[in-house]
């Protein structure tokens, strides 16, 4: 379980350090800070307003006028420190939010242009829908890790906080707490924990297939028209669908088996606490506020000690869109395929002549050879019919090229008459 949990936190750390480390670092880590005594601030308002909680309930129970209206003149001052506190701290987690999503897909982006890597990855089976990684997988881990961050360190405030509280008013409850805190996540883990996290993988890689199925229709409309396949495409993007049908299925199959454990799990202790300190109260060893106040003090610990068991679903869809994020990362970082040792020979002249010599042409990763050994020459004013069976590298014929086209511009330097009279090229395609 540490081990899973140290790959996890490095890869979440691998994709965020560049952010935190940039030239926007000083601007993003004082926003930070703000939003840290943001949170504060919301822990100590929390605190008071369970204090006068009991407070105010113990001086009803009191008949005690005078307490009882100084109670509620502290939580009117209070409140009006709150309002903003809360106000603030989503705008500015929000603000962190958005710049952070913008200097990562303006990183993804350099990288994914850079030496043609989204043609490259074109070829890589382990990476579907480039363009969701970088649209909508990039805007949930800004602020999805924020969220969590926050709500991590929240937890970890508010459990200092309010066990100096509960252990004031009863050490029976912060022993019970603990153990049921515990059992609660173990059993979020290992019964739910890695079912959950795969079909959430799977659906965001389903939900954008069938996605893109859709866009494929649209941008090839007139060609599916021509060839009459609206029949085959209809097909293909049914399929697409039931694929998405059939794991969602199971995926609110699990969350329903989830929400029976979150939910039970969580209406105990509404009754647990009082259950626990009752003899107490009964007796008149306890206040009624003090037992409110501690009721209080229970549910933020135990709060802040179940943060797996409360977001346990949101989680796992969390470290689903991770995975998708450093495996797009990771491919962009490998090295590229360095291109066999061929003689290759490219010249520019000032004639209106294209001339291909010995051309081999061969897909990115090398495993077909398209073209072998091709020599033509097309004259000005002359036409080039190609012709060949689908997949045989018609269309790669002619990427290929153009690439060597813009290769003899860069090479001469001469300006917009320069083009390719002679090339001899080995994986152009």
């Amino acid at each position: 379980m540490g081990n899973v949990g140290g790959n996890l936190w490095m890869r979440f750390w691998e994709i965020a350090k560049p952010y935190w480390f940039s030239q926007d670092r000083w601007k993003a880590r004082l926003f930070l800070l703000l939003l840290i005594l943001l949170l504060l601030g919301q822990t100590g308002v929390n605190v008071l307003f369970n204090e006068q909680s009991g407070e105010f309930t113990s001086a009803l129970a009191a008949k005690d006028a005078g307490r009882f209206w100084h109670s509620i003149g502290v939580c009117l001052y209070v409140l009006i420190a709150a309002v903003p506190i809360y106000a603030f701290y989503y705008y500015v987690r929000n603000k962190i939010g958005i710049h952070w999503r913008r200097w990562l897909t303006s990183y993804y982006l350099d990288k994914y242009f850079k030496n043609n890597a989204f043609y490259k990855l074109n070829a890589n089976a382990a990476i579907d829908n480039p363009d969701q990684r970088i649209a909508e997988d990039i805007n949930t881990f800004a602020n999805q890790s924020l969220y969590f961050l926050l709500l991590s360190l929240g937890a970890l405030v508010q459990l200092i906080a309010f066990c100096g509280v509960l252990w004031s008013i009863s050490r029976e409850l912060v022993l019970f707490l603990v153990l049921y805190a515990i059992a609660g996540t173990l059993i979020s883990i290992f019964l739910f924990g890695r079912i959950l996290i795969r079909l959430n993988f799977y659906e965001l890689k389903r939900e954008a297939d069938f996605r893109y199925s859709l866009i494929r229709v649209r941008e090839n409309a007139e060609s599916i028209t021509f060839h009459r396949g609206e029949a085959h495409e209809s097909l293909h993007v049914r399929g697409r669908f039931d694929h998405v049908f059939t794991n969602f299925n199971n995926l609110i199959k699990w969350q329903l088996n989830l929400n029976f454990f979150q939910y039970g799990y969580g209406f105990l202790t509404i009754m647990l606490p009082s259950a626990i300190v009752a003899s107490r109260v009964l007796s008149g060893e306890l206040e009624v506020g003090r037992a409110i106040q501690a009721a209080g003090a229970f549910a933020a610990i135990l709060a802040t000690l179940t943060v797996i068991v409360d977001n346990f679903e949101s989680l796992s869809r969390f470290v689903a869109g991770l995975d998708r994020l450093n495996t797009f990362s990771s491919s962009q970082a490998e090295t590229p395929v360095t291109p066999r040792e061929t003689r290759a020979r490219i010249e520019a002249t000032r004639d209106s002549r294209l001339a291909l010599e010995h051309v081999t042409l061969q897909t990115p990763n090398y495993e077909r050879t398209l073209v072998r050994d091709l020599t033509v020459s097309i004259n000005p004013g002359e036409g080039l019919l190609i012709v060949g069976a689908s997949g045989g590298g018609k269309s790669s014929l002619m990427r290929g090229t153009v690439e060597l086209r813009y290769r003899a511009h860069r090479a001469a330097g001469n300006g917009a008459d320069a083009v390719l009279t002679t090339a001899s090229v080995h994986g152009a395609g």
